[in-house]
């Protein structure tokens, strides 16, 4: 499965540079897929997830995991040092791998490339006042 597909995505939960402790990789959320590259997706085998509930921002959506850290590029060719916050833009290349563990077996997403098109800076809330007068 070795064929690839360029789609336009908005970044969330980003774990580029250290592991997503609840996945033990590193992730990230491709959302906000459009209606062409859900078809592409799940032409390729990969299950795209919506959840209008707990995640309506998030649109349908892919999340992409590896065991090596995920590199992110801007649109210069330039690697992307700092933490990407969530939605921030992108162009990606997705390719997809079939695996089998225990009695499962499914294709997941592989991102082959990750080009920031529009960086949001992550926000980590660590500015938080504590003034007496802004708590309730």
């Amino acid at each position: 499965m070795s064929d690839k597909l360029k789609i336009k995505a908005t970044v969330y939960w980003a774990s580029l540079n250290r592991k997503n402790e609840m996945a033990d990789a590193y992730t990230v959320d491709l959302c906000n897929l459009s209606d062409k590259a859900v078809a592409a997706l799940e032409d390729m085998g990969i299950s795209v997830q919506e959840n209008l509930e707990k995640k309506p921002e998030q649109g349908k959506y892919i999340t992409c995991k590896s065991q090596r850290p995920i590199k992110a590029f801007d649109s210069d060719g330039d690697e992307i040092v700092e933490d990407i916050g969530n939605g921030s833009k992108s162009i990606c290349m997705i390719g997809s791998y079939a695996w089998t563990y225990k009695n499962k077996k499914g294709v997941s997403p592989s991102l082959a490339k990750l080009v920031i098109t529009d960086l949001v800076a992550y926000a980590d809330g660590g500015n938080i006042s504590a003034d007496d007068e802004d708590v309730l």
